[in-house]
């Protein structure tokens, strides 16, 4: 890992982007002995507006708390894609979910992959609420900043106990997750 892998999670309101980048940011500081922050930003809208949510995860102390050129952009919808997708640095990651972004155009010399999270979900849980974990699983997979032990050690601390079984399993898929050619 870098000294600083920077992440931003984009989406809209309602997907889960914010609680995601939270877990992700605990997982590493709690479970880890990481350092990490995470900043949010909010359409206007409650639910359905734009959401943004940067996290860095360092192995030294973070000077500044949002990010500038991420190392790894996931993106779940089309708007964010395209406000966003020219941030990535070079040689970076781009995550789509082609459910929501279908007109994926390469914008920067990134590795971009789609993965049918939401479908997959759909399809093995039947329960959208945990698209974003998934999410968190197709991070993980790419990335191995954290420990997938640690983030269920999160899920077991900040969740209600009827739903750990649910994030677990969307965790599972996430990790386990073949992207679509493009």
């Amino acid at each position: 890992m870098d000294s600083n892998y920077r992440i931003i999670f984009s989406g809209s309101g309602g997907q889960g982007v914010i609680t995601a980048s939270i877990v992700l940011a605990e997982a590493a500081v709690l479970h880890e002995n990481l350092h990490a922050v995470q900043a949010q930003s909010y359409g206007p809208e409650a639910r359905g507006g734009a959401t943004r949510s940067d996290c860095i995860i360092s192995n030294e102390p973070i000077n500044y708390p949002k990010v500038i050129n991420p190392h790894l952009l996931v993106c779940l919808t089309q708007e964010s894609y395209n406000k966003f997708a020219g941030m990535v640095i070079p040689g970076g990651k781009i995550i789509i979910d082609p459910y929501y972004v279908n007109t994926p155009k390469k914008v920067t010399d990134a590795n971009q992959r789609g993965y049918p999270m939401y479908e997959t979900v759909m399809d093995q849980i039947g329960n959208p609420i945990v698209h974003n974990i998934c999410m968190l699983g197709v991070v993980l997979q790419l990335t191995e900043i954290v420990e997938a032990e640690s983030l269920i050690k999160v899920f077991e601390q900040r969740m209600p106990a009827k739903f750990i079984d649910m994030n677990k399993k969307a965790l599972q898929l996430g990790l386990e997750m073949k992207h679509i050619d493009e």
